[in-house]
């Protein structure tokens, strides 16, 4: 993509939170980009970034095969951040000492600032820090200075004016750390100079720009989803191609209640977009026959649908690009197809279930985005809140909110129990309050008594959470009157099940949903 803003370069080396320093990079209006942390420098450079930032790290500097980064990059001349395990390497590879801590940093620290620099500028007085670190910085690199310290830890910040290489020990990406989000405000506007001109009016006209370039004269189909991040991007791809679109809608019967008879409504008649819609309940549901393992069913899930759209595109003639509306987080946490020092979370159909030789060239224009960023889109292009406030489904739909075997059946009790699910929350006007809510299909059977007799049926199980962008999230106190009220009509309206309970995991260590 050809792209008219800066951009700052992050390193990921391991941690829970590198998505989050990407969302505080693009918090400042400058664009973020993850990168895996053995990138080569002449990789990095050809993106022409403004600084670049080393993540924090499960692992220790200490040892010989603990992650390193190529060493040409401190020698690009572009200002760089080592965060918690960053600043350890960056120590590490300019011949300063890293050791065990004597004790360990866990939680808050009040961190003071000892001498004027332009990282921790503004700061007043001590200022609360986040650690998480078992490591620590025992000896400055030679023409480091100590710019920050708290009780713990003589060396929590360091600085290498000339150069302009920063360290900080604690982690300014969360919360928790009060000054966090003006640290690295600091350093991305002051230090490197970046302009903050990532918005998403430069985006649209910047995507747009790309997708017409991309495609010349060569007709694109669209999966439409009805979600919001295929919603958004029909209407993104009809600035950008105008009547060469066209959109494809798969019942592949693993949606939702009523979801076949929306989109038409929505897509069809009222924005008239150019809409087919194919029936492919069969394939799907045949191809996921005695399927349990969900990685197995996301897969299966993306070849069918690769499978219907290429068969569509033969039958219109012509088609050349499939679009998808494949989001940042989907990258990441396919992390196979990343490349990161983490381990893949979940393969994402719209990542890995692609075949090897697709006969469709794919366009994914919010493939980095975060799925608030994609809302934004959806503002500035004018669709209304009744689209871009949807809660997210996943591609894969109700297979993965069925733990074990995908039948319709099984698929009938889901709908039923989601539906209701959804009607109670948006009966308490709690819809757009919550990331998501759901229902989920367990594979067990309980006792219950229903009319003086003994049953043994399914049980349900309800997630609600909040989030900002579906990397990190906190399961919802729904109020007691709402989940009794779920509970009730799922049990005396879905026949089948006979127990309802609540999912109050967060992720981590959870993830939202539980395939």
């Amino acid at each position: 993509m050809k792209r008219g803003f800066d951009t700052i370069a992050i390193l990921d080396f391991g941690s829970q939170y590198t998505q989050l320093i990407a969302r505080r990079v693009r918090e400042s209006h400058v664009f973020s980009e993850i990168f895996p942390h053995d990138v080569k420098a002449r990789e990095i450079l050809k993106k022409r970034p403004k600084g670049i930032i080393l993540s924090g790290g499960p692992a220790s500097v200490r040892f010989s095969k603990s992650p390193r980064c190529d060493r040409e990059i401190f020698n690009l001349g572009i200002p760089i951040l080592g965060i918690c395990y960053g600043m350890q390497l960056m120590s590490k590879t300019f011949g300063g000492g890293v050791e065990k801590a004597k004790r360990r940093e866990y939680g808050y620290a009040r961190l003071k600032v000892k001498a004027k620099n332009p990282l921790l500028s503004g700061l007043v007085g001590k200022t609360q820090v986040w650690m998480s670190h078992g490591d620590e910085v025992t000896k400055l690199p030679a023409r480091f200075r100590i710019i920050g310290y708290t009780k713990n830890s003589p060396i929590a910040s360091m600085e290498q004016k000339d150069k302009k290489l920063y360290g900080v020990q604690f982690h300014p990406e969360v919360v928790h750390t009060e000054d966090g989000k003006k640290i690295i405000k600091n350093f991305i506007l002051k230090i490197c100079g970046a302009k903050g001109n990532w918005t998403m009016t430069s985006f649209v006209r910047e995507a747009a720009a790309n997708i017409k370039k991309e495609t010349g004269k060569g007709k694109v189909m669209l999966a439409l989803s009805g979600g919001v991040d295929s919603s958004v991007l029909s209407v993104l791809l009809r600035r950008a191609v105008k009547e060469r679109l066209t959109c494809i809608f798969v019942n592949n019967g693993l949606l939702r209640a009523g979801e076949s008879e929306r989109i038409v409504e929505v897509f069809k008649r009222h924005y008239h977009i150019n809409l087919r819609c194919v029936d492919a309940e069969e394939g799907f549901l045949g191809a996921l026959k005695d399927v349990v393992d969900p990685e197995k069913k996301r897969k299966i899930i993306g070849r069918e649908f690769i499978r219907v759209f290429e068969k569509e595109a033969k039958r219109l003639g012509g088609i050349k690009f499939l679009a998808q509306g494949t989001l940042y987080p989907d990258l990441i946490e396919s992390r196979s197809s990343f490349g990161g020092p983490s381990a893949t979370i979940k393969t994402h159909h719209n990542v890995g279930g692609l075949p090897a030789r697709m006969k469709l060239r794919l366009i994914e224009p919010f493939k980095y985005l975060f799925k608030d960023e994609v809302r934004l889109v959806g503002r500035e292009l004018g669709l209304p809140d009744e689209i871009i406030h949807r809660q997210p489904f996943p591609g894969p739909g109700l297979a993965v909110r069925i733990i074990g075997k995908v039948t319709k059946y099984r698929l009938d009790i889901l709908r039923k129990a989601d539906k209701i699910v959804i009607e109670e929350i948006k009966r308490k006007d709690l819809y757009r309050d919550i990331w998501q809510s759901f229902a989920v299909l367990l594979p067990i059977k309980t006792v219950g008594v229903m009319g003086d007799e003994r049953t043994y049926e399914n049980v349900i199980a309800i997630r609600a959470v909040k989030s900002l962008d579906g990397m990190t999230a906190d399961w919802v106190r729904l109020p007691q009157d709402l989940l009794a009220g779920v509970s009730s009509r799922i049990i005396n309206e879905v026949r089948g099940v006979n127990r309802v309970v609540y999912d109050i995991s967060s992720k981590p260590p959870s993830t939202i949903e539980w395939e």
